[in-house]
């Protein structure tokens, strides 16, 4: 309940304030929006005891902590990102939304270190780590889209674009499958070995997109002496250079788990 009270809270306040229609702006709103909606609901729905309902098609306890990983994931990149664009030492509501945002990403990150070494739930693919794997990968494609500036009029650059979109709505779809065993079960192909296509391909989008950003972005434009920390385009470029490095790793890492799975090893 207190997500969802400072989720809320902190959604309305930065609502009114009404900043800017940047795309990090509309991240941040996004996200307090959802981790709050999603948590009303799971809130509602164990209320009511409707999660026995469900249990015969997923595993609960799973999806529930892998949500307030998820949402601890965003509510505290989202006050990493406000903290960092839209606060100033004069600014005192901004402030406030901040210190919202922060306690907003401490309450999730407490109700997941409640599920995972207090309750000890113990997830079977999202709140686990092959699950993770991806909820990370879709978090950093989330980043590398939302920093997207400087392309217009550069084919290379839009191979790039081509590249990041390219995994990005698969991610949901193999999460959704693996959650629901139900739909698994009744899929006429071997999901693990679509998911390693997948990973292979995303590898080497990624090592495409690794090599060809940097190059075309940073050769013979040097930071600005002007440029502050990280508010202008050439900070915000590196910082999709920065993102296509980590998720180019959590790809090839995911890959090697997924291969060792496949092979008989098991992962925790």
């Amino acid at each position: 309940m207190t997500q969802i009270v400072l989720g809320i809270l902190t959604f309305i306040l930065a609502a009114v304030q009404g900043e800017t229609q940047h795309t990090y702006w509309n991240y941040a709103m996004f996200s307090w929006a959802f981790c709050s909606i999603m948590t009303l609901i799971i809130t509602v729905i164990e209320m009511f005891k409707l999660h026995l309902l469900l249990k015969f098609c997923l595993d609960w306890d799973d999806f529930t902590t892998g949500m307030a990983m998820s949402s601890a994931l965003m509510t505290t990149s989202v006050f990493v990102m406000y903290a960092n664009f839209y606060i100033c030492k004069k600014c005192l509501y901004s402030i406030v939304i901040a210190f919202l945002a922060l306690l907003c990403g401490v309450a999730y990150i407490l109700e997941v270190v409640k599920d995972k070494f207090m309750d000890k739930k113990k997830g079977s693919y999202l709140a686990a780590l092959p699950g993770f794997w991806k909820v990370l990968e879709a978090f950093v494609s989330c980043i590398i889209f939302i920093s997207l500036t400087g392309y217009d009029g550069k084919p290379a650059l839009i191979m790039c674009i081509v590249a990041y979109v390219i995994p990005f709505p698969i991610i949901p779809i193999i999460i959704i499958t693996n959650i629901f065993t139900k739909i698994k079960n009744c899929l006429p192909f071997n999901i693990d070995r679509f998911v390693f296509i997948f990973l292979v391909i995303s590898v080497v989008l990624y090592t495409f997109a690794a090599i060809i950003w940097p190059i075309y972005t940073f050769r013979g434009n040097p930071r600005p002496s002007d440029c502050p920390g990280s508010f202008c385009i050439w900070a915000i470029q590196f910082m999709v250079a920065f993102m296509t490095y980590v998720n180019l790793i959590l790809f090839i890492m995911d890959l090697v788990f997924t291969l060792l799975g496949m092979c008989g090893f098991k992962r925790s």
